[in-house]
């Protein structure tokens, strides 16, 4: 089996990479991802899986950070311009771009999930010669948006494990369950697939990216760990506007509000249970020299080793914000703009892991563990998997890259994707045939 999945991954090498350049060429911000979802939910139909999408997996309430409803409109037209089925893009009305492939086998066995992420980045790709995607003609056409993450080697990644798997279903056990999650970026987009339900019925999950902490191609790590909490958060001021001059009594100051905050924040002390962050990202007030400022905006970002640490530091956050209001009568609305938890890939799980890698002989270097240092909303999978009793891992497969994540220049070994295939897809069909527990 292990063989046939390597031959079968090898032979999928050219349509990968042809995916993952259209997909390049095409990319799409958080919540906007219409043309992308809608050519996995395509994909997936036709490999026989058993397709959902829209409101089915993604829970509105969730949703975080979504650009307005004509944004959204803008970006289906342009979707339904490149390309995107018409069906699709109706049906994930609002942004509502995630999909979930199920593959059953109708035979008794663990529900396994597979995570990937499609979403590109707020970046201005580069048009230097030197960089492949604009030298090769595959850099993004929508302006302002670039997959510097590798986001769309994920995707290309996923689809490849998906035809694998369809092509070994009489062979399996089990349910098998693909997610491509929108709005990754800005940590927006798993919360809301998590309060759909997706992985309530899941046993074991896992996801991966590509590069990251291991930037040399040949390498892997199985049990991902260092996953801070985070909570982003915009904090809206509004005041009184009054002549700086003539009447400031009359004023109420936003500005200074948001000022005051600001300092404070932080002010909030460390925890002494583990790590914490606190930032504040951007400071926006005022209209004019001889006006008090009526309106102002603050964009923070709390982080915690453990959700309870970050969840700490954003409550003491929001008592800080309201209490700067009050101080200067101003009032303020708070808005959550993303969030990851907080938590840790099982060991049992990356033990298991790490063995189906040595056996792959794919894999030149094993990593024991890698301390991401960061937040992946991959986390909100992972923690309510976790919770249900389940198990969950993250893993990073080693990749060159021409630049560091979401840079400009970003590009990865597209070399390193049938080997992601093919170890996934071994990790899929061992996890049911062989099930773990804690």
């Amino acid at each position: 089996m292990k063989q046939r999945i390597n031959e079968l991954a090898l032979a999928l090498t050219a349509k990968a990479v042809e995916r993952r350049r259209d997909l390049h060429r095409h990319a799409e911000v958080a919540w906007t991802e219409f043309r992308t979802a809608a050519l996995v939910a395509d994909t997936l139909s036709a490999l026989g899986y058993e397709v959902q999408a829209g409101a089915e997996v993604v829970a509105a309430e969730g949703m975080m950070g979504v650009p307005s409803a004509a944004e959204l409109e803008k970006h289906a037209q342009r979707a339904l311009a490149q390309g995107a089925n018409p069906a699709w893009v109706e049906k994930m009305k609002g942004g509502k771009t995630g999909v979930v492939g199920i593959l059953r086998t109708g035979k008794p066995g663990p529900t396994v999930a597979l995570r990937f992420d499609i979403d590109a980045n707020d970046v201005l790709e580069s048009k230097e010669e030197t960089h492949r995607p604009f030298r090769d003609g595959f850099a993004s056409v929508n302006d302002g948006a670039m997959h510097a993450c590798g986001h769309d080697g994920h995707t290309s990644i996923g689809l490849g494990v998906a035809e694998v798997l369809a092509g070994l279903k009489n062979e399996l056990v089990g349910t098998i369950k693909l997610i491509f999650q929108p709005a990754e970026e800005g940590v927006r987009g798993a919360k809301a697939m998590v309060m759909a339900g997706v992985v309530d019925d899941v046993d074991v999950l896992l996801g991966l990216h590509i590069g990251f902490v291991l930037r040399r191609s040949g390498g892997i790590c199985c049990r991902t760990s260092g996953f801070l909490a985070t909570t982003k958060l915009d904090a809206v001021f509004t005041g009184v506007p009054a002549h700086a001059g003539g009447a400031p009594e009359t004023g109420r100051n936003a500005l200074l509000a948001a000022a005051t905050a600001a300092v404070n924040l932080h002010a909030i002390s460390r925890h002494s249970a583990g790590a914490s962050r606190i930032n504040v990202g951007v400071l926006n007030a005022g209209s004019g020299r001889n006006v008090v400022p009526a309106n102002a905006v603050l964009k923070i970002e709390t982080r915690g080793v453990t959700s309870a640490i970050n969840e700490y530091v954003y409550e003491e956050s929001v008592r800080i914000i309201n209490a700067a209001a009050a101080m200067y009568g101003v009032k303020v609305s708070l808005a959550e703009m993303g969030g990851a938890a907080g938590c840790d890939s099982d060991a049992v799980l990356g033990d298991r892991l790490r063995q189906i890698a040595e056996d792959s002989g794919l894999f030149e270097e094993q990593v024991d563990r890698a301390d991401l240092g960061g937040s992946e909303d991959c986390t909100y999978f992972m923690e309510r998997v976790q919770q249900r009793g389940g198990l969950a891992a993250y893993m990073v497969v080693g990749s060159e890259i021409a630049a560091g994540h979401h840079d400009s220049r970003f590009d990865f070994d597209e070399n390193v994707m049938p080997k992601a295939i093919a170890m996934v897809a071994t990790a899929a069909v061992d996890l049911v045939k062989n099930p773990l527990t804690k």
